[in-house]
């Protein structure tokens, strides 16, 4: 069974054709810069990276590139679209309704709209990809796969906001969590992450909105929610557009000025630019003190993961998230932290 995974972003396109039974990935790809000129990079399984630059106006344009590199001659690694015998997509943000992989139906894509202002950037571009993929290939299931269905574990101790408990009962205003997907896997595979505890989540950072938790490349993470009105009176602006500043311009880009990515922020570091040293100082204090708070959450750690982009590459972060944990015995191998994912 062959299964095309995408996870649609607002201006990218991340994707996988994946044998299920071998569970060999036999191509993976990346649409970037949709709606503005369009980029496609697809690697078939063995071969050579391929680059095609070409306009990609909207999402369906992008899918459509991707399903003709996929049967490409020279570079596809199927003969035809028959193959693809399930689409899955990552979804974002499920409320309370999903706690589970569903295929994609009208009912699952009204759910899925009712929760867009809860992940306003991430919603509404996941489904722009579902419909895409129905209007390209019908007839081929869709499997919706959500971040927050793996956290729906959580105990109402660790869910629930200080907040009058009717905001709760009539606008599920709680922690959610994000990033389900990933904890899933990696949990998993190291048995204890996130904080997971015997494979269910006992507690994680991010929140009712992607918004809560570390600061992160662009988005602020916790603060004092009285500084959204103390911004909106200081820079006389609407509370949308003081949450397009938390969301889209703070993080470690805001408190750099520089970059969101870490690469651009090492860079920078090693240059002396003691804004991105700060950036990249204050992200790994921060999760080391959450990192702390679980760990009292599980009366112990048995292993702390490290994963995506900081956990393969980034060698400075590491060593100062760990650094805070020698009074348990933690020790850093400095020389395999030196390897590079």
């Amino acid at each position: 069974m062959k299964v095309l995974v995408i996870n649609c972003g607002s201006s990218s396109l991340k994707y996988q054709l994946i044998d299920s039974e071998t569970e060999v990935a036999l191509a993976v790809g990346l649409c970037e810069r949709i709606g503005i000129d369009g980029r496609l990079n697809h690697t078939p399984n063995g071969g050579e990276k391929v680059v095609i630059e070409q306009a990609m106006p909207d999402h369906e344009v992008a899918i459509r590139m991707v399903l003709d590199a996929l049967t490409n001659e020279n570079y596809g690694v199927i003969k035809n679209l028959d193959e693809i015998d399930a689409i899955g997509h990552r979804l974002v943000h499920g409320g309370e309704k999903f706690t589970k992989s569903v295929i994609i139906d009208d009912e699952v894509i009204a759910g899925v709209e009712e929760c867009s202002p809860l992940a306003p950037l991430h919603n509404p571009a996941n489904l722009i990809g579902v419909r895409a993929c129905q209007a390209i290939m019908p007839g081929v299931p869709n499997i919706g796969v959500f971040d927050t269905a793996f956290h729906q574990t959580m105990e109402p101790v660790a869910y629930m906001y200080g907040l009058p408990y009717e905001y709760y009962e009539k606008y599920k205003v709680r922690r959610y969590g994000f990033h389900g997907t990933s904890h899933s896997f990696v949990s998993k595979r190291a048995i204890q992450m996130s904080a997971v505890k015997n494979g269910k989540v006992v507690d994680t950072s991010m929140g009712m909105t992607p918004m809560e938790g570390l600061v992160m490349g662009t988005r602020c993470g916790d603060m004092d929610p009285t500084i959204v009105e103390y911004l909106a009176h200081s820079l006389n602006k609407s509370l949308e557009e003081v949450m397009v500043i938390l969301n889209k311009k703070s993080g470690v880009l805001g408190i750099s000025g520089v970059s969101s990515d870490f690469r651009d922020l090492d860079k920078a570091s090693n240059e002396g630019n003691e804004r991105a040293k700060l950036a990249v100082e204050v992200f790994s204090y921060r999760t080391a003190k959450y990192i702390g708070s679980y760990i009292a959450a599980m009366n112990g750690v048995d292993a702390i993961v490290f994963t995506a982009g900081l956990g393969e590459n980034n060698i400075v972060v590491r060593e100062q998230v760990l650094n805070h944990f020698g009074y348990m015995g933690i020790t850093l191998d400095k020389e395999a932290n030196q390897i590079r994912g």
